[in-house]
């Protein structure tokens, strides 16, 4: 599943209009995102800064590390506190979890 499909579903599921819904969601600036930018991003043409996925995640009960791994983002405090190293070490550990199953 995509991101944006999955956001969608969830808005969805909890019965809120793109206008009502990115009335909830702040920019950086404290305005709310426009229902234009929740379209796109609900058709996949745009992937919400990590900021934002935090919001969508709070606010629509989905987990935000989910919303990180379907937007190909890593947390911004993952460079600062882990060694490049630990970082592939960690990615191969992923990527080896998920061709088990």
């Amino acid at each position: 599943m995509a991101l944006g499909d999955l956001i969608r579903d969830a808005r969805k599921q909890v019965q809120l209009s793109q206008k009502d819904f990115a009335g909830r969601l702040k920019n950086k600036d404290g305005e709310s995102i426009s229902p234009q930018y929740l379209n796109d991003i609900e058709l996949n043409r745009r992937v919400p800064p990590e900021y934002l996925l935090t919001q969508l995640a709070q606010k629509l009960a989905l987990d935000e590390d989910l919303l990180r791994a379907l937007a190909g983002q890593f947390p911004s405090s993952a460079g600062k506190r882990h060694s490049p190293k630990k970082l592939a070490l960690a990615l191969k550990a992923y990527r080896r979890t998920l061709e088990k199953s």
